[in-house]
């Protein structure tokens, strides 16, 4: 089970914060906390989805960086081209 980590404190790592996130979302599902803890929980999850959301946007920006003018449209791009 992934380490739970203090509501505001940064996840160690992207894993860490999914886990953690699944591990809320789960909770939640269940309907079985009170109000106040799935308010808790709401919010951490909100925080734990800023987190990944801007370690996905680092992790993009440094595959652009690393592909330069390599990045070409997907081949879904490329197949409507083909029926024009």
């Amino acid at each position: 089970m992934p380490k739970k980590t203090v509501s505001g404190e940064q996840p160690a790592s992207f894993e860490e914060a999914m886990a953690e996130l699944e591990e809320l979302v789960a909770q939640m599902e269940a309907g079985e906390l009170p109000l106040e803890a799935s308010v808790a929980a709401y919010k951490r999850g909100s925080e734990l989805v800023k987190f990944c959301a801007g370690q996905l946007d680092k992790v993009e920006s440094q595959v652009k960086v690393l592909e330069g003018d390599m990045l070409k449209p997907f081949a879904a791009d490329s197949d409507t081209e083909d029926e024009e």
